[in-house]
């Protein structure tokens, strides 16, 4: 049994998870838990359970409480952690593995001593913050520890968090840096070192427009709201823009942080280096993270260093900028990994690695009778006889944009503990769309598996496969065994190293039911969200405040989406940064073009247009031409029962106008995701997929009558 203390208080058993009403047991099991392993005052106990006016017989009350707290642990069958009473006080006694407050902290202690790679401190820290999992303590109604210990929590995240954006701007990454501080920022508005990291991945990306406005935004807010200029290393960012500097190196230290009580934090020790992880105790220079005891304050360090220049620790870039020849010469021009912008020559961002940790899914919902039972069958164990078969095999499906990927990172963090060897996602296709071969795929998975590890287990996820040829090599009983066999430059071929066995979740847009006639394992096809679904993402990205304000209208913008998880996605995005905009009003707005206002301003390729464009590119042109016809022409173009003006005996009409698309055709396209089962008939399109449709040949008609 494990404890779930970073969100709402929960038991967990494995891929089951039970919420703890709230009660005044749950707050005392919250003022323990967040003391594990130390007594905790009668007296502090007491003022957590009933507040600060308590009741004269709250010391009878306290033993009472204790009482029903341990029959709530029989009740949920929970062994091997009690209560114990102790002079002074109580105390609950767990370890990293019980509590998810200590497996975290024991995380970002072990990404610590992993700073000369910065690779695997990512990989480490983004596994300690995949444990936090929603709104902190939101069940636990004791104000004394909202006010005392959810902002000592929430710094040691946010400093984590800082630390994997420094990561991520050090190893080229900004991409991917850019996806969390856009949210982090209009989460903590007077965080100012999120801003700066912000601007700094903006400009590193060529975007240097939209660097410079999002520093005019953040001056705004800190001299309106605040009353203070940004911090001198800000200021020097935006004038090494205006410049067309290179900024060198990224993930360097920053910026302080505005504190709760609105003024800026002073400078502290500086015995950790800027931009590292502070050991307990330790007090970090500001973008670091530290554990609880360096983090006990509501703002972090103020600046001790500007982010400009060289990093004080090893440089985190992964490729050569512009260099200097050994002798005086002229500077090398830009290359393909860099852009010239103002007269500089500014490194870009390297491409992202095809195998890595697999990322935390921010405010996941939805999905659960899927990822109980992929949960239960990735931790099942296997059959007698088992040893040397194939791994066993989770395949998920469905249509672009419907959360297949979202899907399998979600149950990879959620059965972390059935796979020590590891959980790795290994992308099947890179940025513009190509499948990646087997055989490169093969020999970065046994690569990043490494030898050793026999007989432990590790998970793939095998995200976007093109088709069942290039998952097949994967999974044989060679790659299971650290690798298939392949030859050394100059020498002969070797045989693999026992690595650890291997399951696998392959996600795809494709049914590929030829892999899973010869592989065998299990099929989940996703459809879009149901109502409810829709409606707890827009909570638990939105707020419930803001959302229940007008849950007529949160219900209609769920409509208008078509309950479609990629344009929900897009549009808590956009509401989260326009935080003054009414859901109510936002009916309206989105109502008006669903398309253009499914779209990502700053980020042109996250929109659910360039979704279906990149769906479509994908498709061979006889498909592609069949769907487009299918987008624009009438409901008969898809057969079956049902449809306009369908005769009697159940068959479609047949209009010499308009004759139906061939079955083999529907049924490709149904495999690819383009589709999706009736009614009415056997097959239908989704809302927004026949909007895109019609758009499309609109513009291309325009197009040709232009020519």
């Amino acid at each position: 049994m494990r404890f779930q203390l970073l969100g709402p208080l929960a038991l967990a058993d494995g891929p089951d998870v039970v919420v703890l009403q709230p009660s005044k047991p749950v707050i005392l099991l919250a003022a323990l838990l967040l003391h594990a392993n130390s007594t905790v005052s009668a007296g502090y106990l007491q003022r957590a359970v009933w507040g600060e006016d308590q009741p004269a017989t709250a010391k009878a009350a306290l033993q009472t409480c204790v009482l029903r707290l341990r029959r709530l642990f029989t009740k949920h069958g929970v062994t091997g952690t009690s209560i114990e009473a102790v002079p002074g006080g109580y105390r609950i006694t767990a370890g990293p593995s019980t509590l998810d407050l200590l497996g975290f902290r024991d995380q970002v202690r072990r990404a610590t001593a992993l700073g000369r790679d910065p690779e695997a401190e990512l990989y480490t820290l983004k596994d300690a913050l995949s444990l936090w999992q929603g709104s902190l303590l939101a069940n636990v109604r004791s104000d004394v520890l909202h006010r005392d210990e959810v902002p000592r929590l929430s710094e040691e995240r946010l400093r984590a968090v800082e630390r994997v954006c420094d990561l991520l701007l050090g190893l080229g990454r900004c991409g991917e840096a850019l996806v969390d501080l856009w949210t982090a920022t209009r989460v903590y508005p007077g965080h100012e070192r999120f801003h700066e990291q912000l601007i700094e991945a903006l400009y590193r990306t060529g975007r240097q427009s939209q660097a410079l406005a999002e520093y005019r935004r953040v001056k705004g807010f800190l001299l309106d709201e605040l009353g203070v200029d940004p911090s001198p290393s800000l200021r020097q960012l935006e004038l090494s823009i205006l410049r067309g500097e290179d900024l060198g190196p990224g993930g360097g230290s920053g910026a302080g942080v505005i504190g709760a009580a609105g003024g800026r934090a002073g400078a502290v020790e500086t015995g950790a280096p800027a931009g590292t992880i502070g050991s307990a105790g330790t007090a970090g220079t500001a973008g670091t993270a530290g554990s609880a005891a360096s983090a006990a304050s509501a703002g972090s360090p103020g600046a001790v260093a500007p982010a400009l220049g060289p990093s004080s620790g090893p440089a985190l870039h992964p490729g050569p900028g512009p260099t200097q020849g050994p002798g005086p010469g002229p500077t090398q021009g830009p290359g393909p990994s860099s852009r010239v912008i103002q007269g500089e020559t500014v490194p870009l961002p390297a491409a992202a690695p095809g195998v890595g940790p697999v990322p935390a899914v921010p405010h996941f919902t939805g999905r659960e009778a899927e990822a109980a039972a992929m949960a239960a069958r990735l931790t099942a164990p296997p059959p007698p006889g088992a040893d040397g078969q194939r791994p066993l095999t989770v395949l998920v499906s469905g249509a672009p944009g419907i959360g297949k990927s979202a899907l399998a990172h979600h149950v990879a963090h959620l059965v972390r503990d059935s796979f020590p060897a590891g959980r790795l996602l290994v992308r099947m296709t890179r940025a513009d769309g190509h499948p990646r071969t087997a055989d490169e795929v093969a020999a970065e998975v046994a690569a990043a598996l490494g030898p050793g590890r026999a007989g432990e287990r590790a998970l793939l996820v095998l995200d976007d496969v093109v088709d069942a040829d290039q998952v097949r090599p994967l999974l044989t009983p060679g790659v299971r065994a650290g690798g298939p066999l392949r030859a050394p430059a100059g020498g002969p071929a070797e045989g693999p190293a026992e690595g650890p066995d291997l399951a696998v979740v392959v996600t795809s847009r494709m049914g590929l039911g030829g892999l899973i006639a010869t592989h065998g394992g299990w099929v989940h096809r996703l459809t879009a969200f149901t109502e409810a679904e829709s409606y707890a993402l827009l909570l638990a990205a939105l707020g419930t405040e803001r959302v229940e304000a007008d849950p007529r209208a949160a219900h209609r913008l769920t409509a208008l989406c078509g309950h479609f998880p990629a344009a929900l996605r897009i549009l808590t995005t956009r509401l989260l940064t326009r935080p003054g905009l009414r859901l109510g009003d936002a009916v309206d707005w989105l109502g008006d073009d669903p398309l253009a206002r499914l779209t990502l301003t700053d980020s042109p390729d996250h929109s659910v247009s360039g979704l279906f464009d990149r769906a479509l590119g994908r498709l061979d042109p006889r498909l592609s031409e069949a769907l487009l016809r299918i987008g624009t022409g009438p409901p008969e173009l898809l057969g079956g029962p049902g449809t306009t003006g369908a005769p009697e005996g159940g068959g479609a009409t047949k209009n010499p106008a308009h004759p139906p698309v061939p079955e083999d055709v529907l049924e490709q396209l149904a495999d690819a995701g383009l589709l999706e089962d009736g009614p009415p008939g056997p097959y239908r399109i989704h809302d927004l997929l026949r909007a895109h449709l019609r758009r499309t040949v609109r513009i291309r008609n325009r197009r040709t009558e232009k020519v």
